[in-house]
């Protein structure tokens, strides 16, 4: 059954590229180092789209952003690299186009594309046009091609040039990147197996304020980890020491958490946590139980007993959403909570979504991704999805 994220969706199903120019919308936007691909998996993601259009006969022009160079160009982030790589996985040339992300140069060089060639263009936000959805820019995007693919889940929440913009003026379709987004994000949204189990963590209440207002009325059991879980914790009225806690939070997720019990929903929070007196990597670690946190110790994950718990919780679901990491992951002090349920995930017969940002680079830091049934390659398009909101790049393709 199709999602109703996908109504009125064309796809690649419906799409002959034989003969076509097609821009191509991809997220390209890996993480460097040294001036370097340093994790190539948002190229492979975008592989298999990439190959079905030039194995249909289609040339490409190929776009994504890197990085933040806010409008301006910074030849730190210049795609040149994404090319590079991308050519040694295609085993073909990946042409950059130089001078500009548009202009004389770059419409030429679109219009001499032959079939099976492809032309990557230059970062699109070198240019200010794109994050402003410019119409003169969008414009010069859609004239470089025929028809329209966006692939890009990751930007998909965005209104921007490429996103929203030139589906506005070309035909637009689905990647088979998006449209796999869609269908597992969609089956969340629509009908989740039950039990239906969210595990949240990061920093910040205040950054996941909406889709947590949002899953308490859906899930039947929600588990937080992560700096945030401290903020729950003073809510629940616990002296968590020198643990970051959003004050001005502490009401209102109290409250929260007051109505979503009522409703049924089990809260978990942490019972247990690792605590050290810096926040740093080789600050020496314990384990205290979370009503008894030292004044001038700091929380940094989530404990064994905890981690079990929110295991158990994975291991009886019939649906699982993850986003965010339990802890301070990248160091190993304090990387056990995360470990815990990224392992929990992989072992689950449940149906496993991990939501993108840090939770999806530890699973792969894991070596774990293979074993979950779907690592989302957009955390903010992926909360936005299960907020309810409709995401612009999605909403662009849709014919009525």
């Amino acid at each position: 059954m199709t999602t109703p994220l996908l109504a009125g969706v064309p796809t690649l199903d419906d799409l002959d590229p034989a003969g076509k120019r097609v821009f191509l919308r991809a997220d390209l936007n890996a993480p460097m180092a040294d001036g370097e691909v340093a994790d190539e998996l948002r190229l492979t993601a975008s592989l298999p789209t990439l190959r079905r259009l030039l194995d249909g006969g289609a040339s490409v022009v190929l776009a994504s952003h890197l990085g933040r160079p806010a409008g301006v160009v910074d030849p730190a982030l210049s795609m040149a690299p994404i090319g590079r790589r991308l050519s040694r996985l295609l085993g073909i040339e990946v042409a950059v186009a130089a001078g500009g992300v548009t202009g004389p140069d770059v419409t030429a060089r679109a219009a001499s594309l032959r079939p099976g060639e492809v032309l990557l263009l230059e970062n699109l936000r070198f240019d200010p046009g794109e994050k402003a959805n410019d119409p003169a820019f969008a414009d010069a995007l859609a004239a470089l091609a025929d028809v329209y693919v966006n692939d890009a889940f990751g930007a998909a929440h965005r209104a921007h040039a490429s996103v929203s913009g030139v589906p506005a003026r070309i035909p637009g379709y689905a990647g088979l990147l998006l449209q796999r987004e869609l269908e597992v994000l969609g089956q969340l949204v629509r009908a989740p197996a039950r039990p239906y189990v969210a595990i949240l963590g990061g920093a910040k209440v205040s950054d996941k304020l909406m889709v947590l207002e949002s899953l308490l009325t859906k899930v039947d059991t929600i588990a937080v980890g992560g700096a945030m879980c401290f903020t729950f914790l003073a809510a629940e009225g616990l002296d968590v020491g020198a643990s970051r806690v959003e004050h001005e939070m502490v009401d209102l997720v109290a409250e929260l958490v007051r109505a979503a019990r009522q409703d049924g929903v089990e809260v978990l929070l942490p019972t247990d946590v690792v605590v050290a007196r810096a926040f740093a990597a080789d600050a020496p670690a314990s384990i205290v139980l979370a009503n008894a946190i030292p004044s001038d110790q700091m929380g940094l994950d989530i404990g064994p007993e905890s981690t079990a718990s929110y295991a158990e919780a994975i291991a009886e679901a019939g649906a699982i959403f993850w986003n965010g990491p339990m802890g301070v992951f990248e160091w190993d002090a304090f990387a056990a909570g995360t470990r815990g349920v990224a392992e929990a995930m992989a072992l689950t017969p449940g149906f496993a979504v991990v939501g993108g940002g840090d939770s999806a680079a530890a699973v792969r830091k894991l070596g774990l991704d293979d074993r979950v049934d779907h690592v989302s390659t957009g955390g903010g398009a992926a909360l936005e999805l299960l907020e309810g909101k409709a995401l612009p790049g999605v909403t662009a393709l849709r014919r009525a």
